[in-house]
């Protein structure tokens, strides 16, 4: 597989530069999560990295590289945005509600 030298900013990774795998279209993942394990034997601390576009080709204005910058919410997203979703309300899958055919 092959990776990439992707740099991070912010957080505890600030200023490092990692080798990260690349997926199936030659990109890094969007969410870059770090577990770092606690120092009394607690659950880990997990560290989120979101992916943003790092450079910008000056002749065609397309984008050369990734990093990542860190997220201090750690929030996990929405994940895809369905245009039957509400807003805020979780996905139960492909299984209807209980009471939907009363």
């Amino acid at each position: 597989m092959k990776s990439e030298d992707t740099p991070f900013e912010g957080g505890p990774l600030d200023g490092r530069v990692l080798p990260v795998l690349l997926g199936l279209t030659g990109h890094p993942p969007k969410v870059y999560r770090v577990p770092v394990p606690a120092a009394d034997g607690g659950p880990p601390t997990v560290l989120v990295y979101r992916r943003v576009q790092a450079r910008v080709s000056k002749q065609l204005g397309l984008h050369q590289r990734w990093k990542y910058e860190y997220d201090p919410s750690g929030g996990t997203g929405s994940g895809r945005k369905w245009p039957w979703s509400k807003p805020g309300a979780e996905s139960g899958g492909a299984t209807p509600e209980s009471h939907a055919d009363e």
